[in-house]
């Protein structure tokens, strides 16, 4: 029994030639130059700082940016985005994605909201690849109610004087700025300002937290803010509306996550199947007893259904019909579609999914941090049951 990762068969209808030769191109630059070496970055930690150049110069970093800040706009759809995030989800570790990619959420509130200066200063050195910026909206106090963050911004002539600290930032530890949620006005979510924090500023520090599950190679830090001068050049968008520019950033952040977590489960039944179809036991292969043909039938079936869902929701968002209720639902879909086919993996495999250095054992502890960034199951649930006004 064979089974070969494709950007699934369910997909292929919405891929025209462009989407087909660019998903060609990625899986030749990740077959060679990350997937052999990926395993070693997390065992280490760390990623080298020669990827960043090398994506940006196929244009991995820049895809779906405005060209006049070095990015690549015209012709580009969520189907070449949504191929990005599956070709990443074959090499089975998701540090690497997190943290190559965390400028999907820390620059479009600068590209979007920002002045044309700041704009200018930031946009080309991070798609060049050159310097790196991260979100800071957690804090240790609380995660997904964003409305009630205390990280404080208060106004002081031509500067924000900003105290507080953010937490589990990805990438935060060789961010050069950090995009951040501060508090300017009162209680909720109208009194929200985003407010982009050069890293170099004086009274900004950082911890990092390296006790983690999964994502080894994602640098994740703590963020302290001392009385921070912040210019007021730095403002995203308008004081105390920072939330809509929050709000504005989930969407695109939640469909990455979910293509990512769709082909962490395809590469969780292709190593099954694979191992099924090799591994014997009772004289027979594992493939030949129905208990062990059943699960992979199952976890086919939940693929089949999470990949529909997924080209359902992309098509909506292709026909300018975005649905913030089924995005948040589709990231459900998609982790309990990972956690499904993960589990199910290990079964299958035994003894070998648990050595560290296999693909389903990492993927296995990968699990709960896509079920709760950037939105947990529970928050996703509950938004989409607003939608529906209940």
């Amino acid at each position: 029994m064979t089974v070969t990762f494709d950007n699934s068969k369910l997909a292929n209808s919405f891929l025209n030639n462009e989407h087909k030769e660019w998903q060609h191109q990625l899986r030749r630059y990740f077959d060679s130059q990350v997937i052999p070496y990926a395993n070693d970055w997390d065992e280490a930690g760390e990623i080298p700082d020669e990827l960043w150049s090398s994506a940006a110069k196929l244009g991995i970093l820049g895809l779906g940016y405005p060209e006049e800040f070095g990015g690549i706009s015209e012709g580009i759809d969520i189907w070449h985005k949504n191929i990005v995030n599956e070709e990443m989800g074959r090499m089975g570790v998701g540090g690497v994605a997190a943290t190559l990619m965390v400028h999907n959420i820390g620059l479009p509130p600068v590209v979007n909201f920002a002045s044309q200066q700041v704009k200018e200063e930031v946009a080309p050195a991070v798609l060049a690849g050159k310097k790196r910026i991260s979100l800071a909206i957690t804090e240790p106090s609380g995660g997904s109610d964003v409305a009630q963050l205390t990280t404080t911004a208060t106004r002081d002539g031509d500067y924000f004087i900003v105290n507080g600290s953010k937490t589990f930032i990805t990438g935060g530890m060789n961010a050069s700025w950090f995009t951040t949620a501060v508090r300017t006005g009162g209680e909720g979510a109208a009194g929200v300002s985003m407010l982009l924090i050069p890293a170099d500023l004086e009274g900004v520090s950082r911890t990092l937290l390296d006790k983690k599950q999964g994502w080894w190679c994602s640098d994740t830090a703590t963020i302290y803010f001392d009385n921070v001068r912040v210019p007021i050049a730095y403002l995203l968008g308008t004081e105390n509306q920072g939330f809509k520019v929050i709000m504005h950033n989930f969407n695109s952040e939640r469909m990455a996550m979910a293509a990512g977590m769709e082909a962490a489960a395809r590469v969780c039944l292709e190593e099954a199947a694979a191992w099924a179809a090799q591994r014997k036991t009772f004289g027979q292969r594992l493939a030949d007893h129905q208990v062990i043909r059943h699960k992979l039938a199952e976890m086919q079936r939940h693929l089949f259904a999470t990949q529909g869902y997924l080209q359902v929701v992309s098509r909506q968002i292709e026909l300018g019909q975005e649905d913030a209720a089924a995005i948040a639902l589709l990231k459900v879909q998609c982790s309990q579609t990972m956690e499904f086919c993960a589990r199910e993996a290990m079964q299958i495999l035994g003894g070998a999914a648990y050595m560290r250095g296999n693909k389903v054992e990492r993927i296995y502890r990968e699990v709960r941090v896509n079920a709760i960034g950037g939105g947990s199951e529970e928050i996703m649930r509950d938004l989409a049951a607003r939608q529906m006004q209940l």
